[in-house]
């Protein structure tokens, strides 16, 4: 029973910390509690979108962000050309 209940502390503290963790990198917030998104720059037009509702695509190993499908698509029609 001791047992059970160390495994459930030990996994109630891991997941504090990794919430803690998390919130440092991820999520920043204003003074008055808004939430802060990072924003990226699309490479084709050179608009920045919020990183969560960019368009994702992995290109040479790295991880690119784009405003749209559209932009993403031209992105790669270039690099093949």
């Amino acid at each position: 029973m001791r047992l059970i209940i160390l495994a459930i502390l030990i996994y109630l503290a891991y997941r504090l910390l990794r919430g803690f963790k998390r919130s440092k990198q991820e999520i920043q917030r204003t003074p008055d509690g808004g939430v802060i998104d990072e924003m990226v720059q699309d490479p084709v037009c050179k608009t920045y979108v919020p990183r969560r509702e960019a368009v994702r695509k992995v290109v040479d190993g790295r991880e690119v962000f784009f405003c749209s499908e559209a932009c993403a698509s031209r992105f790669e029609k270039e690099k093949e050309g």
